[in-house]
């Protein structure tokens, strides 16, 4: 289990990696839009990640 474990973190910053190396200048700017965020929809935008990944993970 701690091998899957350490190659699912892997995947995931090689995928968080794609955006600010292709795309440095969108990249930016969405990173800014997003800072500008309420909380509430920070946290929202949270919920509705891991409610994907779940369901994602048992399908």
């Amino acid at each position: 289990m701690s091998e899957t474990f350490w190659l699912a973190l892997a995947l995931v910053f090689i995928l968080e990696g794609f955006m600010p190396f292709l795309f440095p200048k969108q990249w930016k700017e969405t990173f800014l839009k997003i800072a500008s965020l309420t909380e509430g929809q920070i946290r929202f935008v949270g919920l509705v990640a891991i409610i994907i990944g779940i369901t994602l993970f048992w399908f």
